[in-house]
């Protein structure tokens, strides 16, 4: 049960920077950061709740690119469905689309 959490959360994170990183260019300091950021919290959340085990690696690897894919399909289904101006955070995209 803890690794599905542990598994759950990074790909909730990294689906907020998934968002992040859609919205910069390649190779720039922010698509950097966007992808690079989350890295210790995955990596501290595994640590923390599992302890380490090479096996488990790979799982971890694709649930973070997971979270990173579909941070991208949002922002991209959002911008073909939704006339408005989006930011780079999610979270304040999702407020102005339910608020107003």
């Amino acid at each position: 049960m803890r690794i599905f959490l542990v598994l759950i959360s990074i790909f909730i994170v990294n689906v907020f920077f998934g968002y992040w990183r859609s919205n910069t260019k390649k190779f720039t300091l922010q698509w950097i950061l966007a992808i690079h950021i989350p890295v210790p919290l995955a990596i501290g959340l595994r640590l923390l709740f599992l302890g380490w085990s090479w096996i488990m690696v790979p799982i971890f690897v694709a649930t973070f690119f997971a979270g990173q894919y579909m941070g991208g399909m949002i922002r991209h289904l959002l911008l073909t469905r939704q006339n408005r101006i989006l930011t780079s955070s999610l979270a304040i995209d999702i407020i102005k689309i339910f608020w107003q």
